[in-house]
């Protein structure tokens, strides 16, 4: 258990969608927080010590009903620990059962979507807000406290009158219906706010500083004084940290290595051959193993067993390498904590999204020791932490890529064509974007091959060629994103330009689906 967790918030995972929202909004605010599985043994094994390992307990919301069988429970012994609790949606509906209230399906089927709520009481949460004052919240709930436990009032009701908040009238626990931790929740951070301050007061020491010195030291114990490091370098923002943090610490025992998979962006290999061997004088190896990648891929259209495929050639590359270099015992990536949570389900009921190479796509037999200093943050954070390490704003602002590569933006089966197809309608799209100062104003942008053909005239012929789809995304942390507005004009052009010059492609769409629905890649 990280220490800094003393002075944080313990957030309970019930399997919500939302639950990295929680955190990313608790750590917005300067205070550090992790997110462990509502049934994690450790809770039990806290609760059997008597001794709570935060300042306080945040109980996420679920699908889940309350009445299902086998649906998640609260374990009782964690309102033993005597520290502010605040449980939201389901978090709350738990609360309210075991304190003997009544939860029903709400009148009318449940509210979704933009709610007003009225603040009926000025406490926990509602602190900072005057009674009578109505804000605009987000309700995602087929459930509802229908009669408040006798030791609870009520801190908000809706405007249909149902229950919207709670609160215990002489203990630190409170409930609230809504989700503050959406953007749609417009005071939902101020409620936030007043928990984590004025109830739990925990400190605002969460800064970057501190965590390169404890991620240092956590390499310093893992690697020891002799240990030698493997860093699976891909170019981009997080392998790029990793890189750095490392070099900080272990110097000449550090070793990357560059994987040329066949599935790399346009130039790739050598702009990340110049801009690591000229710059930071890291020791680099490039290994070309393009043909081994594309033979194992060969036929595959299921795009889980291309992210486990690849995630396991990654690793027997590495391990290659490492029988070369002395005391070369770890593999470093640059594993973030979304990578973590879409990949495995270990935050409880939640769902596994999709396997990332680097956590779900891993082989079970390594013969080299993780070491993933950048698992606790988020995509912003990692960016603080490149511009605190001293990297370049190119490096630092650079689109995402995942790690699987062009494999994922190949919808059905990987060949030299298809790659061609999609490199070349790519580099366009950058290129494009960067030509036109657009290119900062979208979080991720990316072109992706439909296994679909169209019918098109080009020159006073027919063609039946293939489709190319656009995406641009703005977000913050990727966990959740927008659809990128951009110029209608912007767009036609870039269109032109690739049927023009991408042969076997007739027709360009662009994609408008926000996450959630959608995920930000198709595969």
């Amino acid at each position: 258990m990280n220490p800094q967790l003393r002075d944080g918030l313990l957030i309970l995972d019930y399997g919500s969608q939302y639950t990295l929202l929680i955190a990313r909004r608790v750590r917005e605010l300067g205070v550090y927080c992790e997110i462990w599985p509502c049934n994690d043994a450790r809770v039990g094994e806290l609760i059997d010590a008597g001794s709570a390992p935060a300042r306080g307990v945040v109980l996420s919301g679920g699908p889940s009903s309350v009445h299902i069988e086998g649906a998640p429970a609260l374990q009782g012994g964690i309102l033993s620990w005597e520290v502010p609790v605040l449980g939201i949606c389901y978090g709350m509906q738990l609360l309210a059962k075991s304190f003997g209230g009544q939860v029903d399906r709400a009148r009318g089927g449940g509210e979704y979507g933009r709610t007003q709520v009225i603040v009926e009481a000025a406490r926990g949460p509602m602190a900072g807000f005057e009674t009578g004052h109505a804000t605009e919240v987000w309700m995602s709930h087929g459930d509802a406290v229908s009669a408040l436990p006798e030791a609870f009032e009520a801190l908000a009701r809706t405007e249909n009158g149902h229950l919207a908040a709670m609160a215990h009238r002489e203990r630190p626990i409170f409930g609230v219906q809504f989700h503050p931790e959406v953007s749609h929740s417009l005071e939902g951070t101020a409620m936030l706010e007043s928990f984590v301050f004025e109830v739990c007061g925990c400190p605002d020491t969460w800064n970057m500083a501190d965590f390169v010195e404890s991620a240092i030291e956590r390499i310093r114990a893992q690697v020891g004084d002799e240990g030698h490091v493997i860093c699976g370098l891909s170019g981009g923002v997080d392998s790029s940290v990793v890189a750095a943090l490392l070099h900080r610490e272990l110097g000449e025992r550090l070793t990357c290595v560059f994987v040329d998979n066949g599935l790399l962006r346009y130039q790739e290999r050598e702009r990340v051959q110049a801009l690591f061997e000229g710059h930071f004088g890291i020791d680099l190896r490039v290994v070309d193993a393009s043909e081994r990648f594309l033979s194992a891929l060969a036929g595959v259209t299921d795009p889980e067993l291309k992210r486990k495929r690849i995630g396991e050639l990654f690793v027997r590359v590495f391990e290659a390498e490492a029988e070369s270099i002395e005391n070369a015992r770890f593999l470093a990536q640059g594993t973030l904590y979304p990578d973590v949570i879409e990949s495995v389900s270990v935050l409880g009921p939640s769902a596994t999204i999709k396997s990332h190479h680097n956590v779900g796509g891993l082989p079970e037999q390594m013969g080299l020791e993780l070491i993933e200093p950048l698992r606790e943050l988020f995509k912003d954070e990692v960016r603080v932490l490149g511009r605190a390490l001293g990297l370049s704003a190119e490096l630092v602002d650079r689109h995402p890529f995942p790690g699987p590569g062009l494999a994922v933006r190949v919808l059905g089966e990987i060949t030299e064509d298809a790659l061609r197809k999609v490199r070349q309608a790519d580099h366009i799209f950058i290129e494009s974007l960067r030509a036109e100062g657009l290119y900062d104003q979208v979080w991720q942008a990316f072109a992706v091959l439909l296994p679909i053909k169209t019918v098109g005239v080009m020159g006073d012929q027919r063609t039946y060629d293939e489709v190319i789809a656009l995406r641009a995304v703005t977000s913050k942390d990727g966990m959740t994103a927008d659809r990128g507005h951009l110029p209608m004009e912007f767009l036609g052009r870039v269109s032109d330009r690739i049927i023009n010059q991408v042969e076997g492609v007739n027709r360009v769409v662009y994609d408008v689906t926000s996450k959630p629905p959608g995920t930000i890649e198709w595969e």
